[in-house]
């Protein structure tokens, strides 16, 4: 278009209407044209557009660019440019004709001049989302402003609410943008649809190199809010990548999606400190809130007084948090069956008055159907008992059950009986802390062994998963002894499997008590595949298709593979915390595999038995001597030399290599045979042999089976 021509798009003339009505006298226009000067105009989103032609001037007396007949307008559509008024942040969205609206005509949508008009709704919407903005960070009241833009009754726009709300926090201090995150945490699916949400998130991607000429810090604050909303879930993580390969080349959205996955979601314990970056969770930690939900529930469970657990409610201010009540009453009621009404009322009283808002309550019961497997073993018939409390709080309607999936009835493994479970979880929980005091592998072994626990595996499922959670929640050195302690253990990998899908399956939750569980989980299950205790395609079915792709388990897989794939991954993750173990010697688990291997070969070349019995037991590692074990078979395998096994039979005779050692090591050999036999073609033959021997001897146990896919005690061949 030559603007020379003084040509007056209805876009100008919008434009210029808008900013002559505004109630900001530094936004209006002199129509006059006695007016000595043009007055000074502010950048931004409501300025008008250069070259506007205004009643009574002409357009080319207050022009200021060139009369040529060339475009004097900046490149790539941005704004801000020399000799310049800056751009419009409602620009694109300004001037389109809704074929929605009930007063559309196909004859509006263009006038004469073929040139498109503004939709009046649209226009009506903006000018009361900003005053709801406005109103809300002056009252900081999330119920008044989500019934006001519910009275707007126009969803389809909701994008709009979502770009003007965050745009106009990033222009103020920290208070109004920790508001403005939880605001739309709060409305995110009750009032503002998912997908409005993201489309205002993309619209201020795109227009942020407008944004940049009045806040120049437009990236690193939109890349904060961008990490924020994926923190709090109302933003798919899939949206970087999107935007990143949709967005034009040099723009500064790039900048903002770059700043928000490498700076800020990349970032370790992210998720804590981007909460925490504009003061949100200074004063109220998560550990907080839940004691004071505990504290009213039960408080309420006694005295009934449910106006004071309302007003205790309202008081805690975290409407986006309200799940957790609601998942916390629930779970109340299915252990106290005598205020199961009173429990359920007061859901009802809180629905009804708009405290508790629908979407929290589907998101607490949903949670509750997730993990309902675990909460069995505690209350026995917990499964009948939820969807007992679905039907009643469908059947009152404060519930939408349709929303919900359905409760499974048929687990896929059978449930041990639930007196021997809860008995068996005190128990590990005593011996794994008396093992955190004391160091002594050999005592947890003496003491699960007495358990009896292979009549029972799904219970090794129970004590990997109880270790883990008591070490998460501590300190390096005690980190460390569990990874040691899961490495001496002699589990099947079918029970350890177990115990880490229990644990990625709960993820979510333990992320409530243990906000660095994707980094510590993740670490456990990547020092597992280091240590032999776990092959790397487990964890492909630990992940199973059930996950949900934003879920926390996921991200805890997706962090160990990362992990392992790293160079030189082995070493550090055998040293990520500290190393040592429940032993103070200072051997790395490559180091001793070197030192084992060194013993064998100078005792296989003619060295005594008592001296190379002396220095297995200088290696201070009986946790390890599996290894032993392994590298002796395999060297008797390739080299058909039985002077190793006299070695084996020296050490078991003494007590340096105790049976559960001894055939954890035919069991790594046993799970390594495909490979081996690509060396030695008869290697399965010779181990099957070995086997034998082994049984006779009294090394192994008589259930200690061989064959050339699957060994009985759980490991592959």
């Amino acid at each position: 278009m030559d603007m020379s021509e003084g040509y007056k798009s209805s876009e100008h003339k919008e434009q210029l209407h808008t900013a002559s009505e505004s109630g900001d006298p530094s936004l209006r226009i002199s129509t006059s044209p006695k007016s000595p000067r043009s007055p000074k105009i502010r950048h931004g989103k409501d300025s008008p557009t250069k070259g506007s032609a205004v009643k009574g001037i002409s357009p080319r007396k207050n022009d200021r660019h060139s009369h040529s007949g060339t475009d004097g307008r900046p490149k790539k559509g941005g704004c801000g440019g020399k000799g310049t008024w800056g751009g419009i942040l409602d620009m694109d969205d300004n001037h389109f004709v809704d074929s929605n609206d009930p007063n559309y005509s196909s004859s509006e949508e263009k006038d004469k001049t073929g040139i498109k008009k503004v939709c009046p709704r649209f226009e009506g919407y903006k000018k009361k989302a900003a005053i709801i903005v406005e109103e809300y960070f002056a009252t900081d009241d999330v119920i008044s402003t989500a019934n006001e833009l519910k009275d707007l009754e126009m969803p389809s726009y909701s994008y709009y609410f979502v770009k003007k709300l965050i745009s106009m926090a990033m222009d103020r201090h920290d208070k109004e943008k920790e508001m403005a995150a939880v605001l739309l945490s709060s409305l995110y699916a009750d009032v503002i649809d998912p997908r409005q949400v993201y489309k205002g998130f993309r619209k201020l991607v795109e227009s942020a190199d407008d944004l940049i000429v009045d806040i120049p810090d437009t990236v690193d604050v939109l890349a904060l809010f961008v990490a924020r909303a994926v923190v709090d879930d109302i933003l798919p993580p899939a949206f970087l990548k999107k935007e990143m390969e949709a967005l034009p080349g040099g723009s500064k959205g790039i900048d903002i999606i770059k700043r928000a996955d490498k700076g800020y979601l990349s970032a370790p314990l992210h998720a804590e400190i981007i909460e925490r970056r504009w003061g949100g969770s200074r004063n109220k930690t998560v550990e907080d809130v839940k004691a004071k939900i505990d504290n009213l529930l039960v408080e309420y469970a006694v005295s009934g007084d449910k106006k004071e657990a309302i007003r205790c409610i309202n008081d805690l201010k975290v409407p986006f948090f309200h799940h957790e009540i609601v998942k916390r009453v629930i779970i109340m009621a299915m252990e106290r069956k005598k205020a199961e009404g009173k429990l359920l009322d007061l859901l009802k009283t809180a629905s009804e008055e708009c405290l508790i808002n629908s979407s929290q309550i589907s998101k607490g019961f949903t949670r509750i159907i997730d993990t309902v497997d675990d909460l069995s073993l505690d209350i026995p018939n917990a499964k009948e008992l939820l969807q007992s409390l679905i039907s009643k709080a469908a059947s009152e309607g404060w519930l939408c059950a349709s929303s919900l999936k359905a409760v499974s009835f048929h687990p896929e493994k059978k449930l041990v009986e639930d007196s021997i479970v809860k008995a068996f979880k005190a128990k590990a929980q005593s011996i794994i802390k008396e093992y955190f005091l004391t160091g002594d592998v050999l005592e947890v072994n003496s003491c699960l062994e007495s358990e009896n626990l292979s009549s029972i595996p799904e219970l090794k499922a129970v004590f990997v998963k109880r270790l883990i959670m008591l070490a998460m929640d501590r300190k390096k050195r005690e980190k460390e002894m569990a990874s040691v302690l899961l490495s001496s253990l002699y589990f099947p990998a079918d029970d350890v499997v177990n115990g880490f899908t229990m644990l990625i399956d709960s993820a979510d939750d333990i992320a409530l008590d243990i906000p660095v569980v994707v980094e510590d989980l993740a670490m456990f299950l990547a020092r597992a595949v280091v240590d032999d205790v776990l092959a790397p395609l487990h964890l492909e079915e630990i992940g199973g298709d059930s996950l949900r792709p934003d879920s926390v388990g996921n991200k805890v897989l997706k962090m160990a593979r990362s992990l392992l794939n790293a160079r030189l991954s082995g070493e550090r993750i055998l040293r990520c915390w500290g190393g040592g173990g429940s032993y103070t010697n200072g051997w790395a688990i490559e180091d001793v595999k070197d030192q084992i291997g060194k013993l064998l070969e100078e005792f296989e070349s003619g060295g005594d038995k008592r001296e190379a019995c002396r220095c297995i037991s200088e290696l201070g590692m009986p946790f390890y001597h599996h290894e032993v074990v392994k590298k002796s078979l395999v060297t008797i395998i390739e080299k058909k030399n039985d002077r190793l096994w006299k070695l084996l039979e020296e050490c078991f005779n003494s007590g340096l290599i105790t049976p559960i050692q001894m055939t954890k090591g035919f069991g790594r050999v046993a799970e390594s045979l495909d490979d081996l036999s690509l060396d030695v073609p008869d290697a399965k033959k010779q181990f099957g042999s070995l086997v034998e021997r082994a049984k006779v001897e009294g090394w192994l146990d008589s259930s200690f089976s061989f064959n050339n896919k699957v060994l009985e005690n759980g490991h592959r061949s």
